[in-house]
């Protein structure tokens, strides 16, 4: 017997809603012919401890809206794989690194997987904040103070590079 549609509906929102959290590489299966226990296994990336944290709360308060609340919830403690149990549907929330360790989708893989139709979310990561997670080489925090103290790349930062003299130079201290 195929999942719900109320199983469904749930792991469409559950899903869009980590989209909007910018959770990534988000599949869905259904496992109601293989578990008793659920219809559906929802997986999400996160690329820190901090934004599994706000997929997970982005999920919880959305399905809240329409008074579905989990019954179990564990691993936020670490946040670094956090498992959502709503009896219809099991959302796991990975850290990227947990999601490759441990491959659920291989194991679901003989499972029918859902079609989910995300919306984009409203501000996406690009490719540069993958490789410059603060924002600190293109445009973004201290760049003006790098280029005054002559620095070019600001990985290339040592103390050696910092004149005390330089008004820059103390501010990147401290």
């Amino acid at each position: 017997m195929p999942a719900t549609d109320r199983a469904l509906e749930l792991t469409r929102i559950a899903a869009q809603a980590a989209a909007d959290k910018l959770g990534t590489n988000i599949v869905a299966f259904d496992v109601s012919e293989r578990l008793a226990i659920t219809d559906v296994f929802l997986i999400i990336s996160a690329k820190n401890e901090r934004q599994v944290g706000a997929v997970v709360d982005g999920i919880e308060e959305r399905l809240l809206r329409d008074d579905v609340k989990p019954v179990r919830r564990e691993g936020d403690r670490e946040a670094r794989w956090v498992l959502l149990d709503y009896l219809d549907i099991v959302v796991h929330v990975q850290h990227v690194e947990e999601r490759a360790l441990y491959s659920l989708e291989r194991l679901w893989r003989d499972c029918p997987e859902i079609e989910l139709d995300l919306d984009e979310a409203p501000a996406q990561a690009s490719d540069a904040d993958e490789e410059d997670p603060f924002g600190i080489v293109e445009g973004g925090l201290g760049t003006d103070e790098l280029d005054e103290a002559g620095l070019d790349d600001p990985r290339a930062l040592d103390e050696d590079a910092l004149d005390d003299d330089e008004p820059a130079s103390r501010e990147l201290r401290g």
